[in-house]
């Protein structure tokens, strides 16, 4: 049986599999150069200026060619970083439950929700409308529903207040995606502590 390979300088090449122990698959092969891809642009979008695939080829040790095949377009590779971004922020909701409290389970998904909003600003700024509209129509429903989990544990235990949904809170963040850089890592954590305030269970 046939396939090919990514090779680690950009060539396609044919490999045989022969079901011999210590045998590479090549969609195994294909796949952690992907992932690979992917985590190298996740770390090189929290910096400065515009991302560029030979610097994701570089720092992932891979051929531009590789890179090409698995991404095509720069917006290609900045949306499979955000949706990588999605799904770990809406897991950190769950996973914040079960070791917090409901309201120090807020205020940690509110730390990773700054760090989300760098990259989605980003990503934003990089893909087109049709694509974004896409990518939209993929976060909003499981944030939503992340947001919800952590809301009705504070309800449950009286920590949060009970007149605040899911939509509200996502409202009273989005602004963090449209802050520059700069200000979003002098400004956004004091504005999300303000929020996380807010949400507080007056107590009588």
């Amino acid at each position: 049986m046939s396939g090919y390979a990514d090779d680690p300088n950009g060539h396609v090449s044919i490999s045989v599999n022969t079901g011999a122990a210590g045998g590479r698959s090549p969609r195994a092969d294909a796949q952690r150069n992907r992932d690979r891809i992917v985590e190298a642009a996740r770390e090189l979008v929290r910096a400065p200026g515009e991302l560029k695939l030979n610097a994701v080829a570089r720092a992932c040790g891979i051929g531009q060619g590789t890179l090409y095949r698995h991404f095509p377009t720069r917006e290609a590779l900045l949306a499979e970083v955000y949706r990588h971004d999605v799904d770990e922020l809406v897991a950190a909701a769950s996973d914040l439950l079960a070791t917090r409290a409901p309201l120090a389970a807020l205020e940690g998904w509110f730390e990773r929700v700054a760090a989300y909003a760098r990259v989605k600003n980003h990503v934003f700024a990089a893909v087109e409308a049709a694509t974004w509209r896409d990518l939209a129509a993929h976060s909003l429903g499981p944030i939503g529903e992340a947001v919800e989990r952590l809301l009705a544990a504070g309800r449950a235990d009286g920590s949060v207040r009970a007149d605040v949904d899911a939509r509200d809170v996502v409202v009273l963040i989005s602004w963090l995606s449209r802050l520059e850089d700069d200000e979003l890592d002098a400004r956004g954590p004091r504005l999300l502590a303000v929020v996380l305030d807010g949400l507080r269970a007056h107590r009588t």
